[in-house]
């Protein structure tokens, strides 16, 4: 039996649920403690998921049994906290985005080889059965070579629901910050990395009432663009165009959209792990929808954590990869910086497209 990865999760707020039951959907995770600014949020998401311990994060950090940090902090400190993994010795795995600027992001994957240590990031949804059959529908042929893509995730912004929505409208965050990671994960998981882009942001609305509980009523003052049009050069020669926007109160977009010489291929929402993926042949002119090719097409966040862990006990890549991360943090900064100076701009980064994951059987064969 695989030795099993100890993980110590920094941040218990709405998103550590989810990762608090992936050592039930995977075995080679094991949360052996949680910790939080909030002590009481700590112990219990300690007491409802059976952690251990609950403690503070410097005690967390201190603990030589943690093996790899779960970083699931608010993203203005995603780069502080994952710099104080690395640096008491142990891998950090963060949610998206990896850091507020890529000068942060490459301090952290510099920071990682001198500690010969791993840095992964959120988010995983592209190791999904939906995506993974996309990936796979391209690399056969499926649509022929790929010309362009387009993607949008347009909507009002989270203050209608969620619990403590004022730092999606700070720096760090916004639609593109925020949402843009699985648009631009998923891209880059189906067509490799991006040469050059351009991009145009503006917020279209100065304040934001939150009409959630329990705060509503209180206004947020937006200081974080709030709709990002971008373009993309991919290095593989394909144009992709993507939206990102919390201006938008309705419309009929699809989510991601592949366009190639010899059909189209129609991509679900890469925010989760499923859905249906659909293919326009020019053989037989019609959509058809495609079986989805392993089973992880429910919620499965920590399968990127867990693959990580598998990689560092047989020495290879692992998917979810620091590098991967960077580059789309560089990606999200570049469309901005690009609105702010009127210019194209030529990435700094680039990444190694992932090797494809037809299921955890894949782990099996490693050993």
């Amino acid at each position: 039996m695989t030795t099993k990865a100890k993980i110590g999760i920094i941040g218990c707020g709405v998103i550590s649920s989810i990762y608090l039951e992936a050592p039930q959907k995977f075995d080679i995770l094991e949360v052996v403690a949680c910790a939080d600014i909030d002590m009481e949020r700590a112990r219990a998401q300690a007491a409802k998921y059976n952690v251990p311990k609950a403690c503070t994060v410097e005690e967390l950090l201190a603990d030589p049994e943690v093996d790899i940090v779960l970083n699931l902090t608010i993203p203005k400190v995603h780069a502080d906290i994952s710099m104080a993994a690395l640096e008491s010795g142990k891998s950090a795995y963060s949610e998206k985005p990896l850091a507020l600027d890529r000068t942060q992001g490459e301090a952290l994957l510099e920071k990682a080889r001198q500690n010969h240590l791993r840095v992964g990031c959120a988010p995983d949804t592209f190791m999904g059965a939906a995506l993974q059959t996309c990936i796979k529908l391209i690399d056969e042929g499926a649509i022929g070579t790929p010309v362009s893509a387009t993607a949008f995730m347009a909507g009002h912004g989270p203050e209608s629901w969620h619990p403590d929505p004022e730092f999606f409208y700070q720096p760090g965050a916004g639609p593109m910050f925020d949402m843009g990671p699985y648009y631009l994960t998923a891209l880059i998981s189906m067509l490799g990395p991006v040469r050059r882009v351009t991009g145009l942001t503006r917020v279209s609305f100065p304040e934001r009432v939150i009409t959630s509980q329990p705060k509503r009523g209180t206004t947020i003052v937006v200081n974080t663009p709030t709709h990002i049009a971008g373009l993309l050069e991919f290095a593989g020669g394909a144009i992709g165009t993507i939206v990102t926007s919390f201006d938008t109160w309705s419309h009929h977009l699809p989510c991601i959209e592949i366009y190639g010489s010899e059909g189209t291929l129609s991509v679900p929402d890469p925010n989760g792990f499923g859905g249906s993926v659909r293919v326009w042949r020019t053989s037989d002119r019609q959509w058809n929808e495609v079986p989805l090719i392993h089973e992880h097409s429910s919620n499965s966040r920590g399968l990127g954590v867990a693959d990580m862990a598998h990689a560092m006990r047989v020495g290879r890549p692992h998917r979810a990869s620091g590098e991967m991360a960077l580059h789309v943090l560089d990606l999200m900064q570049s469309f901005h910086e690009s609105s702010t100076e009127g210019k194209h701009i030529d990435l700094a980064t680039t990444c190694t497209r992932p090797a494809p994951f037809p299921g955890t059987s894949v782990w099996e064969n490693e050993y």
